[in-house]
């Protein structure tokens, strides 16, 4: 695997090392090991799927409270999403910063989300499904969200002029800091 650090302290996007010939190829998505190598969370504890009917589908974006923050790996199995993270850690010192990437089924890219940060996605085609693997357990009473289009983070979605998002992410009040 390709480990590329982002902007955002901790965050990683990775890249699969594909192993071709003319079957196709063979390509690593998680090794323990080396994610122990780069100092990454290690440990899963529950894998998630994400299916998006339409495209411009918004979710997020969503983290959880201490002491019950998520590590998440994300990949993009099926369509193309706009992924975005928003580094929230107080002491870091990319915090109030966001990034933005293309997960898609044809790249097999995936991002590293350290704990602390929120996350949310935008459905760049129709019938887009996400791949989630959690480092912890979902804890529903330390889910918080910060509104995806909160002028506070400047996010540039795809699209502007086609969303389905949910009541509950549309109302998540501005971002006033911890």
């Amino acid at each position: 695997m390709i480990f590329r650090e982002t902007d955002l302290m901790g965050a990683f996007v990775i890249e699969p090392e594909k192993i071709e010939d003319e079957r196709g190829f063979f390509a690593r998505t998680w090794c323990r090991r080396e994610f122990e190598e780069h100092g990454l969370e290690s440990g899963l504890e529950q894998c998630n799927i994400s299916f998006n009917k339409m495209k411009g589908t918004l979710r997020g974006m969503h983290y959880q409270a201490a002491p019950h923050e998520e590590v998440k790996l994300v990949r993009c199995t099926r369509g193309s999403i706009f992924d975005v993270i928003i580094d929230l850690r107080p002491s870091s010192s990319t915090y109030g910063r966001h990034f933005g990437v293309v997960l898609s089924e044809d790249e097999r890219n995936m991002l590293y989300i350290p704990g602390g940060f929120a996350h949310g996605f935008q459905a760049l085609v129709d019938s887009t499904e996400v791949f989630y693997q959690m480092a912890a357990s979902y804890h529903p009473e330390s889910a918080r969200g910060v509104r995806w289009d909160d002028p506070a983070f400047g996010v540039e979605w795809p699209f502007t002029d086609r969303r389905l998002i949910s009541e509950r992410d549309r109302n998540w009040p501005d971002f006033t800091g911890h």
